[in-house]
């Protein structure tokens, strides 16, 4: 098991086994599940890798990443802390349920780092389908948009299926 924490002497071997075979993110390497929310301003994505992640800071011109999971002990979560720290991004931690109605102070505290945000944003989830999605809705819905358009961000489209547990969001 991965400590989480790459400046504690930890291999940055051991992150990257516990990432893809502990955190799964084997299946993430070929699905990016990239997509716009707000052009200019937010995007969404699964976890990305250190390179996906350099990719999109210069594909986007990105300023923040902003963590859908929270903090965490494994080697996803260590591996983009570090690249986001040698790309200069800012990192928050917003995490939501994937399984689990909102809670209202979640929301709220999504509004708020919302309307703060230095932009343009990154924001990923473990597979960018169920928090995300809910994530990418509430930003639509912050921005003016109908339930319609913030309903699209929760589709088939990004992995997220309303008959599983996680259509709750």
């Amino acid at each position: 098991m991965f400590n989480g924490d790459l400046r504690a002497g930890a291999s940055r071997g051991g992150a990257w086994l516990d990432s893809l075979f502990v955190d799964h993110a084997i299946f993430r390497l070929p699905w990016h599940n990239e997509a716009v929310v707000i052009p200019g301003k937010l995007y969404r994505s699964n976890h990305p890798t250190p390179a996906r992640l350099a990719r999109a800071k210069r594909r986007y011109g990105l300023h923040t990443l902003i963590n859908l999971r929270g903090h965490r002990q494994c080697g996803s979560d260590a591996l983009s802390r570090d690249a986001a720290a040698r790309l200069g991004l800012t990192q928050i931690d917003m995490a939501f349920e994937s399984r689990g109605a909102p809670h209202r102070d979640r929301i709220l505290r999504f509004h708020e780092i919302y309307q703060n945000l230095d932009t343009p944003a990154l924001m990923h989830c473990k597979s960018g389908a169920d928090r995300a999605g809910l994530a990418a809705g509430l930003a639509v819905l912050f921005e003016g948009g109908t339930a319609d358009d913030a309903l699209k961000q929760l589709s088939w489209r990004f992995g997220h299926f309303n008959r599983a547990r996680t259509g709750i969001l």
